[in-house]
């Protein structure tokens, strides 16, 4: 148990007088004696949540007016502060004092339901059809929400479409540059690398290619490039062609990413500080022209070039970009994971468990389903062709008014994140669908979540960080050439990166997949 943690819970313990209560005043039964479950009485459950930036949470929300007319409950909402929430939610499962019903990680959920912090909503399941139907048909949203006992404790959130085609990264670049210099889009790292070349040569006082920091993020030149070049998305990762995990450092490819990366930098052709740029930093060198290739958000295409408009360049334009990769390498992006991290869970200590597990059951029915991630059909969504789509005057982020206004799509209570995106992109503007239409070949499902052992966890959080910390480090090293990228240092580097506990990572992640899935 780390110290953070024991601090954290001996606050607790002191102010036990003042947090407890928090899950005893849900799950009251208003004209009730408690513990019956005559679902046309009205009951009130807590639940914790916090302020999106958006719009704050309120008691008053359309779509839960019209949930408490269908199900007779009423939502007392606990409001945090988006900073104090991870900390507030840990307080509360150390100190078994959870709301009636709150967004703990899977991890956490399946490791503290034994312990009787979170119902064991397996044992509810026949007086839960859609919940039921839910782990049916989402194997590895019960796989990841299964404790050790074979007890189920949350509902994980759906984060991507079954069928593994929605995804938020493309390659970026300057269109009103390109056409300016009669520039056509690379198609392979070839091409790439003569477009950066051109465009230098156009534009001489930029440097063409900039990333986002951190280097190690998914859109972090070290991510993409080592994905270029090994066909492994990170360090430790699944082969996008076999059903086990490597460690990109190890494939042969990846010694020539980090000399293709040198070669950027000594040429000039990507920004020198790309290691050190803050995101805002970053942001304004891409809109005022210091640099003019990324790889970013599909999303802040349109928001980008509205930006650079309003910063005083008006024919500002950008073009979506092909992926690509090295000969002999899998070209692809993996989707978004169609089951998050974070789930829905009941407290152990609700008063009246199966009102409580028969309102989840709705939140996640059909009807349910559409209230938090669309709405109210004719106020925040309308068909078209029978498919669901947000308001058009609600514009190119219609999350916006759908949080602060309607609850809709609103973190800790949303279920189906899934829903929201792909009504989103249904109502997208032609140039936004046709950066989807021209990525779909390139998209696959992404890996499922692991459900690792207190053991493998620990070794993760001893082994993971800082050898994640001296792969940056020496990364650094190599593509700025303070460290040249000779067999010997190579060598050394991976004779480091073995001391430091790599084989046994690798080794881990590949053995909880297999434990979680079996070996196909």
């Amino acid at each position: 148990m780390s110290k953070r943690m024991m601090a954290i819970i001996l606050s607790a313990v002191i102010l036990s007088a003042l947090t407890a209560g928090c899950s005893g005043k849900g799950g009251k039964q208003e004209g009730a004696n408690g513990g019956g479950t005559d679902s046309t009485k009205p009951i009130t459950f807590s639940w914790l949540v916090y302020d999106r930036p958006e719009g704050k949470v309120k008691n008053d929300w359309e779509i839960f007016k019209e949930i408490e007319a269908k199900t007779g409950v009423k939502v007392d909402w606990q409001v945090v502060s988006q900073e104090g929430l991870t900390e507030k939610r840990q307080i509360m499962i150390a100190t078994n004092t959870i709301t009636d019903i709150s967004q703990p990680s899977n991890q956490e959920a399946r490791e503290n339901g034994p312990e009787k912090v979170f119902l064991n909503l397996k044992d509810y399941l026949d007086i839960a059809p859609n919940l039921k139907k839910f782990y049916d048909t989402y194997p590895e949203a019960k796989a990841v929400a299964t404790g050790a006992d074979g007890g189920i404790y949350d509902v994980p959130v759906l984060e991507g479409d079954p069928a593994g085609k929605g995804f938020n990264y493309i390659w970026m670049a300057r269109k009103d540059l390109m056409d300016k210099y009669n520039l056509k889009a690379p198609t392979n790292l070839n091409e790439f690398y003569q477009f950066l070349k051109d465009m230098k040569a156009k534009e001489p006082d930029s440097y063409p290619l900039s990333f986002n920091t951190p280097v190690t993020a998914d859109t972090g030149m070290y991510t993409v490039f080592g994905k270029i070049f090994t066909g492994i998305s990170g360090f430790f990762n699944q082969s996008p062609t076999e059903n086990k995990y490597e460690f990109a450092p190890y494939n042969s490819g990846y010694k020539d990413a980090l000399a293709f990366m040198n070669k950027l930098y000594t040429e000039k052709l990507l920004d020198p500080e790309f290691y050190l740029l803050t995101p805002d930093q970053w942001e304004e060198r891409f809109l005022k022209g210091k640099s003019s290739v990324t790889y970013y958000w599909k999303a802040e295409v349109n928001p980008t070039i509205d930006k650079a408009k309003q910063a005083g360049t008006p024919n500002y334009d950008l073009e979506a970009l092909p992926e690509f990769a090295a000969d002999g390498v899998k070209t692809y992006q993996f989707s978004r994971p169609v089951v998050g991290s974070v789930g829905r869970a009941i407290s152990a200590k609700v008063k009246d468990k199966e009102r409580a597990v028969k309102f989840l059951d709705y939140l996640v029915s059909e009807e349910g389903t559409k209230y938090l991630s669309l709405g109210i059909e004719g106020k925040s969504y309308t068909l078209e062709n029978g498919e669901p789509v947000y308001m058009k005057e609600f514009g190119a982020s219609p999350y916006v008014p759908l949080r602060r206004d309607f609850g809709v799509w609103y973190d800790n209570i949303s279920l189906n994140n899934a829903l929201a995106r792909q009504t989103w992109e249904r109502g997208l503007d032609d140039k936004s669908k046709a950066i989807n239409s021209s990525y779909e070949k390139f998209i696959i499902p992404a890996p499922k979540a692991l459900v690792k052992t207190t053991e493998e966890l620990d070794l993760e959080k001893s082994k993971l960080t800082p050898l994640t910390k001296f792969l940056e480090q020496k990364i650094t090293e190599f593509v700025t050439g303070k460290t040249p990228i000779t067999d010997a240092n190579y060598q050394q580097f991976l004779d480091q990166l073995k001391k430091l506990g790599a084989d046994e990572l690798l080794d881990m992640y590949n053995t909880a997949y297999t434990r979680t899935y079996g070996s196909k």
